[in-house]
């Protein structure tokens, strides 16, 4: 599946992290006032492997992952992808850069989806947002372990199989980086188990992922943990 995948960096301006935050914030407005949901947060992120940000509910790792997705904007701090500063992207630059290179999965399998649309439909619609070649659904399907199943309904898929489908899509888009919400969160642990097995094809295929999880399965395969309690890094390893 390498031929796929996209070799291009985010950014071509030389060697660095996959993503360097430095002294984040991310805080959040609510009656009583400014809630943080992250607090002076600073790790960075290698161009390969699997990286997990593990912690229990309300650590904060779902709010960090969307600020390296350029979905959250940090308060307060900087956030640069591969050497380059974000934070002056203006909302079309970062949209762009978020169609174009970083692909994010969600943990509710029929969410990352489009309904009405077929299997294979899926993977051709995901190809074609990021102006990707559309001709190779079935190769993606093989390789996801489930042939043949192009013209069936989204529907028609377990969760498990719409969860590996999901990550298809994202390959299918060729980006240069997957991020993962809580992808196993909804699953039982055999489906689990195959959707981690997709994980592991990508991150071999070369592709990194960022995953946000508390799944003792995914943090077991990481090849770096971030672990995140109340909006603080509590160890990088």
């Amino acid at each position: 599946m390498a031929e796929l995948l996209t070799d291009e960096p985010l950014f071509a301006e030389g060697p660095a992290p996959l993503f360097d935050v430095e002294r984040v914030r991310v805080e959040y407005p609510t009656p009583a006032g400014p809630v943080p949901a992250l607090e002076d947060v600073s790790v960075t992120v290698a161009d390969r492997g699997l990286t997990v940000l593990a912690g229990p509910s309300g650590s904060g790792k779902s709010t960090l992952l969307r600020v390296l997705g350029l979905i959250d904007r940090p308060t307060a701090g900087r956030v640069a992808v591969s050497g380059r500063d974000v934070g002056g992207l203006g909302h079309r630059a970062r949209r762009q850069l978020r169609r174009d290179r970083i692909a994010l999965v969600v943990q509710y399998p029929p969410e990352n989806l489009i309904g009405h649309l077929s299997v294979g439909q899926n993977l051709r619609a995901a190809a074609e947002s990021a102006n990707r070649p559309t001709d190779t659904a079935e190769e993606v399907l093989d390789w996801l372990g489930i042939p043949g199943t192009g013209a069936w309904k989204i529907e028609a898929l377990s969760g498990g199989q719409q969860q590996r489908l999901a990550f298809g899509c994202a390959l299918a888009r060729r980006p240069s980086v997957v991020l993962a919400d809580e992808p196993t969160s909804q699953l039982d642990a055999t489906s689990a188990t195959l959707v981690l097995d997709v994980v592991d094809r990508l991150v071999a295929d070369g592709v990194p992922v960022v995953v946000a999880s508390h799944d003792d399965e995914v943090i077991a395969r990481a090849d770096r943990v971030v672990r995140l309690r109340e909006g603080r890094i509590e160890e990088a390893a």
